[in-house]
């Protein structure tokens, strides 16, 4: 076990790998052509190659094959071995001292703050805040930001959420920075909903919140007719009313930090069409 332990170690003790292993941790539970993560990482390929092998024999990467493509995920349980064993082993379990949980209990009358988070803030994000605040408002205050926002929300946005019935006269886009300011809402739950925002290095938000990625393709990507382009849009908001309804209904009374994470990262395997 301490051989396997110190692998680990010295597989994230070199700042090139752990930066990989970062990316695919935000990137969990989607898996990542080899491709793709080179171009994010900005890395070439050979030393990208270089990288994931080691991380692979450490136990902290899974490869997988879909085609001739070769997909890359986090091996969370080798990643919770190794903080387990630093944690309880090493440490003796002095520095673990989060038990907290979450009350979902009917009768709480607690609203949790959720924040989505994508590159623009004009289509992923804005969905699932307006499902959200419409599904269970009860129980969550919902809110969106992008990590490079350009100020509006896209129109064919809020002609499917009219479409849906939703209220869209406020409506509008905000920066991540806005939620960094201390006189921001403590955030509970913090998802990203694109891949790029994702990728992105995330500021350190205070409390802790849950955060899991939700990812979707961007609607507004690509070359489409008008009427394809619309149901791309249309694709985008039931993809994120399907990831919605599930969290707004998580069972009560309490669930710890443990199983609440667990549900979360379902809701984020979930695999959603589109054409």
């Amino acid at each position: 076990m301490i051989d396997d332990m110190v692998g680990m170690l010295d597989a994230l003790g070199h700042a090139e790998r752990l930066h990989v292993f970062r990316v695919l941790v935000r990137r969990y539970p989607q898996s990542v052509a080899a491709g793709e993560l080179a171009e994010t990482l900005g890395y070439k390929r050979s030393t990208l190659s270089i990288y994931l092998s080691v991380l692979r024999r450490a136990g902290l990467v899974h490869q997988d094959r879909d085609g001739n493509s070769l997909l890359y995920s986090a091996d969370l349980s080798g990643a919770k071995s190794l903080i387990g064993f630093l944690s309880e082993d090493c440490c003796r379990g002095r520095t673990n001292n989060d038990h907290r949980t979450i009350d979902f209990d009917a009768n709480d009358h607690r609203r949790y703050n959720v924040l989505f988070v994508c590159t623009r803030n004009s289509a992923r994000s804005i969905f699932a805040e307006v499902i959200l605040r419409d599904t269970a408002p009860e129980r969550f205050a919902a809110y969106s930001a992008g990590t490079s926002s350009h100020g509006a929300v896209h129109p064919l946005t809020l002609q499917v959420l009219e479409e849906n019935g939703h209220e869209i006269s406020e409506l509008g886009t905000s920066s991540i920075a806005e939620f960094q300011k201390p006189t921001a809402p403590q955030m509970d739950f913090v998802f990203t909903v694109c891949d790029q925002a994702a990728n992105e290095e995330c500021p350190v938000w205070p409390g802790q919140p849950v955060t899991a990625h939700w990812g979707h393709p961007d609607p507004a990507a690509g070359v489409f007719s008008d009427e394809e382009r619309l149901e791309l849009f249309r694709q985008t908001y039931q993809a994120m009313r399907r990831r919605i309804q599930p969290f707004a209904q998580l069972p009560g009374p309490t669930l710890d930090r443990a199983a609440l994470q667990e549900h979360v990262d379902d809701i984020g395997r979930l695999r959603l069409a589109r054409v």
